[in-house]
């Protein structure tokens, strides 16, 4: 019996996955791998991430700044599935403008595909605020993932 091997994404492929999603997993480093669900915004050229200020995820990032994130889409029979694994390492960003920018593309990205206002509690914001309060009060750390090393795209 011949061994039958999931076929590979090219960039085009990939980057379209990327764009259309808004959910990744993230793999932090530590005794244990330790995965934890994030939304993103893609500008492009960087995926970027917002995280509440506490938790064990920003313990091990403190510790180990190298992930592995993960991007899906599959039917629910898993007739039809595309993965992405990108493995880099995510930065904090510091520059006022940037992190304004990102906020804002989260805002655009939470009207844009109708998410339940409950999303931002995983935001560090209580479900009963305006949307634009991620814009104005930093309640979230802003992170970008930089230096990719390796990117494993699959397809069925």
């Amino acid at each position: 019996m011949e061994l039958h091997k999931i076929p590979f994404m090219n960039k085009e492929e990939y980057d379209s996955l990327i764009k259309d999603g808004y959910v990744s997993r993230i793999a932090f480093k530590g005794e244990y791998p330790y995965i934890a669900p994030f939304l993103y915004v893609f500008d492009g050229r960087f995926l970027y991430f917002l995280s509440t200020k506490y938790g064990k995820k920003v313990k091990l990032l403190n510790e180990d700044p190298q992930v592995a994130v993960e991007i899906e889409c599959y039917h629910p029979d898993m007739s039809h599935f595309r993965f992405v694994t990108l493995q880099g390492t995510i930065n904090s960003v510091v520059e006022e403008d940037e992190k304004k920018s990102v906020r804002g593309m989260f805002v655009d990205l939470i009207k844009e595909k109708e998410l339940s206002p409950k999303i931002l509690a995983a935001l560090g914001h209580s479900p009963e605020e305006p949307l634009e309060k991620i814009c104005q009060e930093e309640r979230s750390y802003v992170w970008k993932l930089v230096d990719v090393q390796d990117i494993v795209a699959l397809k069925s």
